[in-house]
C-alpha cells in the first residue's frame, strides 16, 4: 500500500495549497461582491465558501484515508475520500439551484451593478482559481476526492471568468442582465458535471464494478488460465479510486497445483485489470458437487483456501 499512501500525501500538499488560496480570496471576493452588488461576484464568492469547506473536507479524508488499517476496519479509511466527494458535490448541486434561483430573480429585477471593481475582482479571482485549478488538474484523475475538489476551484474559475465577461458588457451597454444571464450559466454548466461526480462517489459505494474492468472478459481471462475449470462468485469493487479488490471461488482440475494457478491468476489480475487485491479460494470439482449434494455453499471449511500469502507475490 505504500504507493498509494504517496499518491495520497502528493494530492494533500496540493490540497493545502488550494485550500490557503481559496480561503484568502474568499474574503475579498465577498466584501468586492458586495460593494459591487454583483450576482455573479457573490455566486463565485459563495461557490468558494463551499469550496472551502470541500477542500478541507478533502484535506481531513486524505488524512483519514492514509491512516492504517485496524481491527475495526480492516479495509482503513480508504472510503473517507469517497464519502468527502459525495458531500462535497451535493454541496455544489445546492449552491448550482441557488444561483439559478437568484439569477432568475435579478433577470426579472436587474440592480444597478458597479462594474469597474467588478472587473478588477474577477480578474484577481481568475488568476487565483487558475492557478488552483492546475495544481489539482493532474490528481483529479488519480482521485475522486481530488476531483471533487478539481471540479470546485473549476467553477469558481468559470465564474470569474463570468464575472469579467459580464462586467465588460455592462460597461460597454449598461444592461445589467449580463450579471444573472452569467451567473445561470455558470449553474447550468456545473450541474451535469457535478451530478456525474455524485453519481461516481455512489458507485463506489454501492460496490459497483469499477469502471474499465469487464465482468464478463474478466471471468473469461480467469477460466484460460492454465488449470482452471471453473469460476463462481465472482465480485470486483472499488475500495476507494484506483484501490480495486476482486474475490472469487476458483474450480480447478488438480488441487496440488493452487499454489501455482493462484500466482498466475494474482499475476494476470494485476497486470490486465489493476486489481493488487484479491482473495481466491481454490477448490475442487469434486468439492462443488459435494456441496451441491448437501445444500452446502462452496464456501464451506472442506474446501483449500488459498489466499494471498505476501503481499506483491
Amino acid at each position: 500500500m505504500t504507493e498509494i499512501i504517496s499518491a495520497t500525501a502528493k494530492n494533500t500538499k496540493r490540497l493545502k495549497i488550494v485550500f490557503a488560496l481559496t480561503v484568502s480570496y474568499m474574503i475579498a471576493e465577498a466584501v468586492g461582491g458586495y460593494l459591487t452588488n454583483s450576482l455573479a461576484l457573490l455566486s463565485d464568492a459563495g461557490h468558494m465558501l463551499t469550496d472551502a469547506s470541500a477542500l478541507g473536507f478533502a484535506l481531513l479524508a486524505a488524512w483519514f484515508a492514509a491512516r492504517p488499517a485496524t481491527r475495526e476496519k480492516t479495509y482503513g479509511y480508504y472510503r473517507a475520500e469517497i464519502l468527502a466527494a459525495a458531500v462535497n458535490s451535493v454541496g455544489l448541486i445546492f449552491i448550482s439551484i441557488f444561483i439559478l434561483y437568484e439569477a432568475w430573480r435579478r433577470w426579472n429585477h436587474p440592480p444597478e451593478v458597479q462594474s469597474w471593481p467588478m472587473l478588477i475582482v474577477a480578474t484577481v479571482g481568475l488568476a487565483v482559481n487558475f492557478v488552483g485549478m492546475r495544481l489539482l488538474q493532474g490528481g483529479s484523475g488519480e482521485s475522486l476526492n481530488v476531483k471533487g475538489a478539481y471540479l470546485e476551484v473549476l467553477s469558481d474559475m468559470l465564474g470569474s471568468v463570468g464575472a469579467i465577461v459580464a462586467s465588460i458588457i455592462m460597461l460597454t451597454t449598461g444592461w445589467y442582465r449580463a450579471d444573472p444571464l452569467v451567473s445561470a450559466g455558470i449553474g447550468l454548466f456545473i450541474l451535469p458535471r457535478t451530478w456525474k461526480l455524485l453519481s461516481d462517489a455512489v458507485h463506489i459505494l454501492m460496490e459497483g464494478t469499477p469502471a474499465g474492468i469487464d465482468m464478463g472478459a474478466l471471468e473469461a481471462d480467469l477460466r484460460r488460465v492454465r488449470g482452471v475449470v471453473g469460476v463462481s462468485d465472482l465480485h470486483v469493487w472499488a475500495l476507494t479510486s484506483g484501490v480495486n479488490a476482486m474475490s472469487s471461488h476458483v474450480r480447478v482440475s488438480d488441487l496440488s497445483q493452487g499454489d501455482q494457478i493462484l500466482s498466475t491468476l494474482r499475476r494476470m489480475l494485476s497486470d490486465g485489470y489493476q486489481i493488487n487485491h484479491s482473495t481466491i479460494q481454490i477448490e475442487t470439482e469434486e468439492h462443488r458437487n459435494d456441496c451441491a449434494e448437501s445444500g452446502e455453499s462452496s464456501g464451506g471449511m472442506e474446501s483449500v483456501r488459498l489466499q494471498d500469502r505476501e503481499k506483491g507475490k
